[in-house]
């Protein structure tokens, strides 16, 4: 079995570095919040939106599902056990570790751009990810960076056929298939519960998003001939028995509004 690995990020504004380059008193004068709303202010005023720059999107929460021969489970590299770099450190040395088919939804248009700058400035290192074929061979044909190989799928992107103007939200679209949805919060909500110190909420949130994006993965599998009505439903119940053994309140939620 290829190992499948669908994961998810969380983001927060880069404070630290929004400080240093529009040369921002420390905190002792400017709390994280008021530097954030600046910065926020300044994105309105230019766009009309307060989404900032990727590369200003400090990451928190890497949230993964890996699928392999060995069972199925997930797990999230989070701050505050674990800084920035670390996070993003442990995620490509998971990629270089298993050579997984990496599964997300945006994450060609969001997440993995934001590793990417991230990883740069921590100085992260990803030789396996970033193999286009010149240690093996193999990647030159399939690689995790070409928007149309399958090393990763980009799920939305997939099933929009690369119109931006066909996205659908993961959160809509799960839950007209019987999932659960996003839980406890939403993703504009992040910033929020980080100021109020909830960053096991934002680690939850992040873990039932990735399962939902692993199970559209399966449905879709199905749809396309690579999984029987029998094989999908054994992989359905294989996740459903690995969140019951997990026994955590988000997993109870997840579980108990999970009809399909």
């Amino acid at each position: 079995m290829i190992p499948i690995l669908t994961f998810d990020i969380e983001t927060i504004p880069d404070v630290a570095g929004l400080r240093h380059l529009h040369e921002l008193p420390d905190t002792d004068a400017l709390a994280d919040a008021e530097v954030a709303e600046f910065a926020f202010q300044k994105q309105r005023a230019k766009n009309g939106s307060d989404f900032l720059p990727l590369h200003l999107q400090r990451v928190v929460v890497i949230s993964c599902a890996l699928r392999n021969d060995e069972g199925f489970r997930v797990w999230s590299l989070a701050e505050p056990k674990s800084g920035e770099g670390e996070i993003i450190q442990r995620f490509f040395d998971g990629v270089a570790k298993y050579t997984p088919n990496l599964v997300s939804w945006n994450g060609g248009g969001f997440d993995l751009p934001v590793l990417h700058y991230r990883g740069l400035i921590h100085g992260v290192a990803a030789p396996r990810y970033w193999d286009m074929g010149e240690d093996d061979r193999d990647f030159k044909w399939n690689n995790y960076i070409s928007r149309y190989h399958t090393r990763h799928l980009d799920l939305m992107d997939l099933l929009a056929m690369y119109q931006p103007r066909a996205n659908a939200p993961l959160d809509q679209l799960v839950k007209l298939m019987g999932l659960p949805g996003k839980l406890g919060m939403e993703g504009g909500a992040v910033w929020g519960a980080w100021l109020d110190g909830k960053i096991d909420a934002i680690r939850d949130y992040c873990e039932t998003d990735v399962v939902n994006t692993y199970l559209v993965y399966l449905r879709f599998q199905k749809m396309r001939g690579n999984l029987s009505a029998m094989a999908h439903a054994a992989e359905v119940a294989v996740v459903r028995d690995h969140l019951a053994a997990l026994d955590a309140p988000h997993w109870r939620e997840f579980l108990a509004v999970w009809t399909s």
